[in-house]
């Protein structure tokens, strides 16, 4: 039997997946944090050639890291679908992603500064992959920020899509700001992203904690959409129907 996946763009048929579908991303988040911070603390080397033990801070900053490059590519994918078929629920979704991600920036931003204390002896340097992720929080801040200020929700969808789609030029930005072709050309504190380099049960823990950040993002992103359903669609009768029911 064929599954007609398009009647999940409506928001009435997503909501009651959006809430089947948290319990299930937050406990795999917890179970996948468990597990990978175990393996990070427990499975690795005590210390690496040229690092100490604060070296495991790495397991929750690059994850972050990575979750905030992510979930703004996704939002921008959300918004820009909602610019071209007009769809509610894209705009949403998008509108829900934002805080999650900013929360994920400033994770990394924050880790990151203890990371550079301690190797560095500065909490912080105008780093081109620091300033850059700092850019990218401001976006983040900006984009919601814009939501709030404008009272019709659909001028304030668009533009704040539209301010998204052209922060999206950062993203690449912050990945080449750690991986320049030309090292010597690049003035840069933090170290270069390779993934080759990385030993194996740092890897590991390292992955599995960003599966953790994956999960978690699902979860406490489909229940703030949950929220702004309901909020937007309040003047619906499946809603109206729904608030009787479980009122």
């Amino acid at each position: 039997m064929s599954i007609n996946w398009f009647k999940y763009a409506s928001p009435a048929s997503f909501y009651p997946l959006a809430g089947k579908s948290i319990p299930w991303f937050l406990w795999t988040a917890v179970l996948l944090s468990a597990a990978g911070l175990y393996w990070g603390f427990f499975k690795t080397p005590h210390v690496l050639t040229d690092q100490k033990e604060y070296y495991r801070i790495i397991f929750v900053h690059v994850p972050a890291a990575w979750l905030a490059m992510w979930l703004y590519i996704v939002l921008v994918g959300w918004a820009v679908i909602g610019l071209i078929f007009n769809t509610r629920l894209s705009y949403m979704l998008a509108a829900a992603i934002a805080p999650t991600g900013a929360m994920f920036t400033f994770l990394s931003l924050w880790t990151g500064a203890f990371w550079g204390k301690t190797s560095w002896g500065t909490w912080w340097d105008w780093d081109p992959r620091m300033t850059s992720q700092l850019i990218l929080l401001f976006l983040y801040i900006g984009y919601m920020a814009l939501q709030s200020a404008i009272d019709d929700t659909r001028r304030a969808d668009r533009a704040s899509a539209l301010l998204a789609i052209v922060g999206l030029v950062l993203v690449p930005i912050i990945f080449w700001s750690i991986n320049c072709p030309d090292p010597n050309q690049c003035a840069a504190l933090h170290q270069r992203s390779s993934l080759k380099t990385v030993e194996a049960n740092i890897l590991i823990a390292m992955l599995v904690m960003t599966l953790a950040f994956w999960s978690y993002s699902f979860g406490v992103i489909f229940m703030r959409l949950r929220n702004l359903i309901l909020e937007r669609e309040r003047n619906s009768k499946w809603v109206k129907a729904y608030v009787e029911e479980t009122s």
